[in-house]
């Protein structure tokens, strides 16, 4: 007799049903896995051999054949070991019952414990789609999957506790969604402790309402990495959708904490300069997010920017345009989103002083050339808002009055994406950085006034068509934070400005 026990693999981004079937027979003692088993897979064989007997049961000593359907999608990973478990208990007659609708993912040990694996979020979503009313999970992982409604979650922690509950006796609790078990909200830096840098300051509020990247250049100590790694603090509210994106990537990188259920944070990742290319972009035998996808729906900010290599910087061009990070493998195609707000950091030259107001520059102009050379036009033209950071004076820093608080930002901030969210509902976008060139006549009109004032910086400034459309889009964004349906000439040239300080670095002569 053969039976099935229902479970669930992941490919990327994608999960997938998997149907576990157990055939027993009589011939010589054996045990063989197939369906397209990696190692990991094969090694379900002695965990759950080890399992089955420290937990008290029997493991039969004929012909045991364990088949994985689809058999034409490699199964990978240790999430298989608890319904290959189940199948033979029901085939060996050791537990009763009907397991139509239940399925089980979980890593055994030796002793009969089921450990937390990654990427049960999509697993439950795609239970669900497949119509599983019960999802056995291990316990570490309940609070993440008992997200998604209309599935009974189980969390079990041993083979005992399962076999009970399967054969009616000391019945698991379906594990209920807690707001509790949401990221734990930490202190963050706040800005109101940076002093001076307005203009900075009002350049990083218009990126978190709009999404839009940003350049920082500035010398050595001017506040750039302070700056910046106060974004999180006025970033806006994630959406119930985005959080779910989020959380299951995090899931399937094996990130979330255990007990989390899912973060309402956006994330903000800071890869060191030595990243490489596979770093970022994600890759790996097995393919598993790079830090562009684990930053999605929230920041990536690469300090020291022309540090990082030629490789590793070019890698991003192609995910800021689509917002999806493609990894090509012998085995398929994986797709993970990459929806991002990118700030870099740099300063203006290798000594860092170039049009320092005191300080000597050291460098000479070739060296200069060299060093800002490192950052292609390409990937600057992306760039939505170029900004210089200066330094601050004594008189700044030697002042007890606080700044504004990121509280105070963060209203406006939420208030001016409210507003996007509104705008843009029933489509993909998100916020003006999103913005297609569809909408662009309807949401970004302008008026005689405005037009001329960007024809003309646009024929001074050489700009390009990529160029003309982030300066629409931040126009936009400032619109916006302002509450204003239109777009002013005031308007454009504020972001006007944000868009000129490549060509007094870049340009040199």
């Amino acid at each position: 007799m053969v039976v099935t026990v229902g479970s669930l693999g992941i490919l990327g981004l994608e999960s997938y049903f998997v149907k576990i079937e157990a055939d027993i027979s009589r011939g010589m003692s054996a045990f063989d896995i197939v369906g397209l088993p990696d190692a990991s897979v094969k090694e379900s064989r002695d965990r759950v051999r080890a399992a089955l007997k420290n937990s008290g049961f029997n493991f039969p000593l004929t012909r045991i054949t364990i088949n994985l359907a689809p058999a034409d999608i490699r199964k990978e990973g240790a999430v298989y070991d608890l319904p290959i478990l189940v199948a033979i208990l029901k085939a060996s007659g050791q537990l009763n019952g009907d397991l139509e609708d239940y399925a089980f993912i979980g890593e055994l040990s030796l002793s009969g414990e089921i450990r937390g694996i990654n990427g049960v979020l999509p697993m439950t979503i795609k239970a669900k789609q497949e119509n599983i009313k019960n999802l056995f999970v291990p316990f570490q992982n309940a609070s993440e999957s008992s997200i998604v409604e209309g599935i009974n979650v189980y969390p079990v922690k041993n083979v005992l506790e399962l076999w009970n509950h399967l054969n009616g006796k000391n019945l698991i609790e379906p594990k209920k969604f807690s707001r509790q078990d949401t990221a734990s909200a930490h202190t963050e830096p706040d800005f109101s402790q940076v002093r001076g840098q307005l203009e900075v300051k009002r350049a990083l509020e218009i990126a978190a309402a709009g999404g839009h990247n940003v350049l920082l250049i500035g010398t050595p100590g001017s506040g750039k990495s302070m700056l910046a790694k106060r974004m999180p603090s006025i970033l806006p509210y994630m959406t119930f959708e985005e959080s779910i994106e989020t959380t299951m990537i995090y899931s399937i990188a094996g990130i979330l904490k255990d007990g989390e259920a899912f973060s309402v944070k956006r994330p903000f990742r800071s890869p060191h300069h030595t990243v490489s290319p596979a770093g970022l972009s994600g890759g790996g035998t097995i393919p598993r997010p790079g830090e562009i996808s684990l930053a999605h729906n929230g920041v990536l900010f690469l300090d020291e920017l022309p540090e990082f290599s030629r490789s590793a910087i070019e890698v991003l061009r192609q995910p800021l345009e689509e917002g999806i990070v493609t990894i090509s493998r012998a085995s398929g195609t994986l797709r993970y989103p990459c929806s991002i707000m990118l700030i870099a950091a740099m300063n203006p030259c290798p000594c860092g002083y170039y049009n320092h107001p005191v300080k000597k520059c050291i460098c000479s102009p070739n060296k200069i050339r060299q060093y800002l050379n490192k950052i292609s036009g390409p990937l600057l033209d992306r760039m939505d808002i170029h900004i210089e950071v200066p330094p601050v004076n004594y008189e700044e820093l030697s002042s007890g009055e606080s700044g504004e608080s990121s509280a105070q930002i963060k209203e406006r901030v939420n208030r001016a994406r409210q507003i996007q969210l509104d705008r843009y509902k029933n489509t993909a976008i998100s916020c003006n950085a999103k913005l297609t060139a569809g909408l662009f006549q309807e949401v970004c009109a302008i008026d005689s006034k405005a037009n001329k004032l960007l024809k003309k910086s646009f024929d001074l400034l050489g700009l390009s068509a990529r160029a003309y459309d982030r300066i629409l889009k931040v126009s936009r964004t400032i619109a916006d934070l302002e509450g204003s349906d239109n777009i002013t000439s005031d308007h454009i040239l504020e972001a006007i400005q944000y868009r000129s300080l490549d060509r007094k670095y870049w340009h040199l002569k």
